[in-house]
């Protein structure tokens, strides 16, 4: 039976005839032994990597890349970015909340113009980005040190970063300073790590 532009039909249960070695089509057997059956090529493979679960093994690229990012150097400037686009951003919105931003001193009752306010927005801005940028990057060097040293990665890290930490900046104004600072930060970083944990 033919189809009207003059194509063949192919009914169901009848056998077609297989297609030309040269017509462009490929078989799906020739597929599938690439896929599964001889020709395939093995890949290297950790055994056990993701709990039983073969993985393919890292190259050198992607294990300098692992190296470089677990440095305690690049967590450290990594805080400290983030420190400074948190605190920038935590300035100016303080400032804007603020109802004494642009004010003189001198002359309380005289309205500032908008450059002043601006102008005491990015300075405030800049001073809270500058003191994240610090801590930031403080407390991640202390916490990556610690726990290089220790060799274990738990909650005991963080509360002795924070601790060093605190301690270092209270310290500046005193003994008695660094001692609340030490155990403020310290109590902190453990509230924080025990809620993200």
């Amino acid at each position: 039976m033919a189809a009207p532009g003059g194509s063949a039909v192919i009914t169901p249960g009848t056998p077609s005839s297989p297609p030309a070695p040269g017509d462009g089509t490929m078989q799906y057997s020739l597929i599938l032994e690439h896929l599964v059956g001889e020709k395939r090529r093995p890949k290297d493979v950790i055994p056990g990597g993701l709990g039983g679960i073969p993985t393919p093994l890292k190259s050198e690229e992607q294990k300098t890349m692992e190296r470089v990012m677990e440095s305690c150097g690049f967590k450290a400037a990594l805080a400290c970015v983030g420190g400074f686009v948190l605190g920038g951003a935590f300035g100016v919105f303080t400032a804007g909340i603020d109802t004494n931003v642009g004010l003189d001193p001198k002359d309380p009752y005289r309205t500032p113009t908008a450059r002043e306010v601006l102008k005491d927005m990015g300075q405030r801005g800049m001073s809270y980005a500058k003191n994240f940028a610090i801590v930031g990057a403080m407390f991640s060097c202390t916490e990556c040190l610690v726990e290089s040293y220790r060799g274990k990665s738990d909650w005991k890290n963080s509360v002795a970063s924070g601790c060093i930490t605190g301690g270092v900046i209270g310290f500046r104004a005193g003994l008695k300073a660094g001692v609340i600072g030490c155990g403020g930060f310290a109590a902190f970083s453990a509230a924080i790590d025990y809620y993200l944990r």
